[in-house]
């Protein structure tokens, strides 16, 4: 039995990038990871623009299936990848670690979360290719 590698989307709050990572890998990137996303101070709930944008790019509802988490919630993982949080950047044990310097789109224009998930997307389909070299 292949087991699927874990890889968690971190960030400090968990309320926006990491999410959008988490939701977006479930939709394009199943078969290859399990997805998970967490954070060190979250929010109370996942950024409302987020949660619009996803649903409507992508047809999954981040305010039905995910909610923000810390880092002690989600299970040891293989990979990490830091959303581009700089020195306040979470640590997680992990085999593997890259951070993907992504600006935060919170309180900008609907245009910059659309890119910022369109971004999220293809750094996705990359993982998903060169998963089988990172376990």
């Amino acid at each position: 039995m292949n087991i699927k590698p874990k890889v968690a989307f971190i960030c400090t709050h968990n309320s926006c990038r990491s999410q959008m990572a988490e939701a977006i890998s479930k939709v394009f990137a199943v078969d290859a990871f399990e997805a998970f996303s967490a954070g060190t101070e979250i929010k109370k709930m996942i950024n409302p623009d987020a949660i619009d944008v996803i649903k409507k790019l992508y047809g999954v509802d981040m305010a039905q299936s995910q909610r923000p988490k810390l880092l002690s919630e989600i299970p040891p993982v293989d990979i990490v990848v830091t959303m581009g949080c700089g020195v306040q950047c979470p640590y997680l044990p992990c085999k593997h670690r890259e951070d993907w310097g992504l600006e935060d789109p919170t309180d900008k224009a609907e245009e910059d979360f659309i890119q910022t998930a369109k971004v999220i997307e293809g750094k996705i389909k990359d993982l998903e290719r060169r998963i089988p070299n990172l376990k």
